[in-house]
């Protein structure tokens, strides 16, 4: 490095500023001959750094990297050369700012980490830097003041600091523009699912490699009736256990109901309950899938009518397997009345008070299997007393609960009654 007629010492003027920056523009000049082998070098050092990493990247995707390197150290250069003016503009559409645009958001689709992309820049400054340095050095006849590197130096890191804010933020839209196409995506084959197109042996196969589930996974319906609650948040306590038992869940609102796909090493149903109880924000309930994607329809309906079951306003999560007979009814809405008006119709049409304790003593009879002995422990009251009850009972309904029919219905008919 070595002193010219422009003097760094001399106090600053339009016509010394002037003579800098062209000095300047001059130095970079030296490089243009030597961009590729510039870029190569980074492209190598680059591999050479995260050798693991990008022989796993595979042949394809390290040539990008290398022809996208020469791209940006010839442009830079011709920047940084002012050589991209006047008689040897630029090629249309290859502006600075839109080339590291356009690496940011080819990057974020091959799935390459922010971090490494940055890492790649802030290598190229150096190296750049590092030739010029070289190239003044090497050569004798080249006078370069020390001056003009200070401000070469200024101005690789200076763009270093533009090229990756517009990186980054080509970089971050890009990452959201594809998360919202998966999303939509994953949103269109749930939908394909509870529609019964997982039967589609097509469709299914689409939807594994949509939703990342295995030949081999397991799969559950959850639905929760959000009832004016948050749900997302509610459960997020409960997505950390489900990532670290392995278990992935895909979610999703449809017509104002918040469901889920479970899919891995799933528990059975009793220990599904077992890890939403804890966190339930709103009646749920849950079903696992008997035929895989065909059958995931199904338990959508079956979780959705188990979570029914349940009272508003309670938070409880319940398992098909263990609601069936409400199930049942859930999905018959028409014969609820019909089975109320001809069971306990008659018990419900007695004065308030009275209904309630003839209703109080079925229910307890039949827990008890019809015995009053056991009945009358459980209501706190004399044997006798219940057995009067449960003669009231059975002449008011004209069932017996000595009928294993009549039994059925009577106990139907109290889970339609909401207890």
């Amino acid at each position: 490095m070595r002193s010219t007629a422009i003097n760094a010492k001399d106090a600053p003027s339009p016509a010394l500023s002037e003579a800098l920056h062209e000095a300047l523009h001059d130095a970079w000049a030296l490089l243009l001959d030597q961009s590729d082998t510039i870029a190569d070098s980074i492209t190598l050092t680059l591999f050479e750094r995260d050798a693991d990493l990008w022989e796993r990247i595979g042949p394809e995707f390290r040539a990008d990297v290398r022809a996208s390197t020469r791209v940006h150290i010839r442009r830079g250069l011709r920047i940084l050369s002012a050589r991209d003016r006047g008689d040897d503009p630029a090629p249309a559409g290859e502006t600075a700012v839109e080339l590291w645009r356009d690496t940011g958001r080819r990057r974020a689709r091959q799935g390459v980490p922010l971090e490494l992309v940055l890492n790649a820049y802030t290598l190229g400054a150096r190296i750049l830097w590092e030739a010029l340095v070289a190239r003044v050095s090497a050569d004798p006849a080249i006078e370069v003041d020390d001056q003009v590197l200070l401000m070469a130096a200024r101005t690789v890191w200076t763009n270093l600091d533009v090229q990756n804010a517009v990186l980054i933020d080509a970089y971050r839209r890009e990452s959201a523009r594809m998360q919202r196409q998966d999303l939509q995506r994953e949103q269109g084959v749930l939908d394909g699912l509870i529609e019964g197109r997982g039967a589609d042996p097509v469709f299914a196969e689409e939807a594994r490699t949509a939703l990342e589930i295995g030949p081999d996974d397991a799969i559950a319906c959850v639905v929760a009736l959000s009832d004016g609650v948050d749900v997302g948040d509610a459960l997020a306590p409960v997505e950390d256990r489900l990532d670290r038992l392995g278990i992935t869940a895909r979610w999703h609102v449809r017509s104002g109901v918040y469901y889920g796909l479970l899919s891995g090493p799933l528990p059975d149903e009793a220990g599904l309950v077992e890890l939403f109880s804890a966190h339930s924000p709103v009646r749920m309930g849950v079903a696992s899938s008997t035929g895989g994607m065909a059958g995931f329809a199904t338990a959508y309906q079956l979780a959705h009518r188990a979570a029914e079951t349940v009272r508003r306003g309670v938070r409880r999560v319940v398992a098909v397997s263990d609601r069936l007979p409400e199930v049942l009814l859930a999905g018959s809405p028409q014969v609820a009345p019909r089975l109320l008006a001809e069971t306990l119709g008659p018990l419900l049409a007695q004065p308030r008070g009275q209904a309630q304790t003839l209703v109080d003593t079925l229910a307890a009879l039949l827990r008890h299997d019809g015995s009053p002995t056991h009945a009358a422990v459980e209501l706190y009251c004399h044997r006798n007393t219940v057995i009067y009850r449960m003669k009231q009972i059975e002449q008011l309904t004209g069932r017996s609960l000595a009928d294993p029919r009549d039994k059925m219905l009577l106990g139907l008919a109290l889970m339609a009654h909401g207890r």
